[in-house]
């Protein structure tokens, strides 16, 4: 299928039962891939020297701990069980969302997620649509700029902001904006006036801002690369030569193809930037699932530990899923390649 066409033959009957086939043999898939993740959250602990009682508390708590003591933990937690019965059980409280109790303040470990989660969810989600909406613009621009000064110019300067490290970035919009000019909230999440919205918005700013600017660079790169190679293929190249407008060609012939590679990053980057908004909230002190993941390895925390993980690796695999099921119903030739 070349790039300038719009439109895809009517789906027979076959061709349904071939998308279904398609698309139960990725949810399969991805169940494996799922069990395969949730095999090593529940291994790696196990593996450390010593096991999972490491992590337990500080070492100079653990050292304080009698043989009595440790016995009665390790029956607690079914330590001393047979490595299969203790993973039995791991799947157990995976899917009955008994996670166990924290070491660190006594709430169920499900609950502690629970609160934790929508912060991050609205911290994720805004800078996503920040960051996509900024850096696709850019990038088509740049695309359509490339054997400019201006395009090369913009093209530098993503790389150079691509560069900067989260909690560098972080700390100098805490210093600039929180206490040189005072203009913006530098910590939590809501003000003394509680959950307002406008309370809500202005500490976002900052932590929003950080994750943003970290994140225009590559999707700049990668949607001016993708610009790029469809601007110069074939079919456009011809489609010019016969003159249709310039404008016309793009908004109908190059933009969409174009996009189609960006949109399965933004779907992965959603469950990647959850888990690297550790920095961005501990610097913040946001009350997100990424400062919780944190505070839980300053205390070795082990419960609370291997649930944040957990859910933060059950996010990255959720929407690598969602990317691969949304991609053929954006592209009529993936479609088409499902079905052979």
């Amino acid at each position: 299928m070349s790039a300038i066409q719009t439109s895809a033959p009517a789906a027979t009957p076959a061709a349904r039962r071939g998308r279904l086939t398609y698309l139960g043999g990725r949810i399969l898939e991805y169940l494996g891939v799922l069990f395969v993740a949730l095999t090593l959250n529940f291994l790696l602990p196990r593996a450390l020297p010593g096991g999972p009682l490491k992590l337990f508390g500080s070492p100079e708590s653990l050292a304080r701990l009698t043989a009595e003591e440790r016995a009665q933990i390790a029956t607690e937690y079914g330590f001393g069980d047979p490595i299969h019965l203790q993973f039995l059980d791991y799947l157990k409280s995976v899917v009955t969302l008994d996670l166990g109790t924290s070491l660190s303040d006594g709430r169920e470990v499900t609950a502690a997620i629970a609160d934790a989660l929508p912060w991050t969810l609205l911290l994720v989600g805004t800078s996503i649509v920040a960051t996509t909406l900024i850096g696709i613009t850019l990038g088509v621009i740049g695309g359509m700029r490339r054997r400019e000064g201006k395009g090369a110019f913009t093209l530098i300067g993503a790389i150079v902001v691509d560069s900067i490290p989260q909690f560098w970035l972080a700390m100098l919009l805490i210093v600039w904006f929180g206490v040189k000019w005072q203009i913006a909230p530098t910590f939590g999440a809501t003000g003394p006036d509680g959950t307002t919205v406008a309370g809500l918005a202005e500490h976002l700013v900052l932590p929003v801002a950080t994750l943003t600017i970290t994140g225009i660079g590559y999707i700049f790169m990668y949607t001016r690369s993708s610009m790029l190679s469809v601007l110069t293929s074939e079919p456009v190249q011809h489609a010019h030569a016969r003159g249709i407008p310039r404008g016309r060609l793009v908004r109908r012939h190059v933009l969409r193809p174009a996009l189609l590679p960006v949109h399965t990053l933004i779907m992965l980057d959603i469950g990647f930037l959850a888990a690297g908004a550790i920095v961005v909230e501990t610097v913040f002190a946001y009350p997100g699932l990424g400062r919780l993941t944190f505070g839980a390895i300053a205390a070795r925390d082990y419960p609370l530990m291997q649930g944040t993980f957990l859910v933060l690796t059950l996010m990255v695999v959720l929407m690598n899923l969602l990317a691969d099921l949304t991609y053929p119903l954006l592209d009529p030739r993936a479609r088409t390649g499902a079905n052979q």
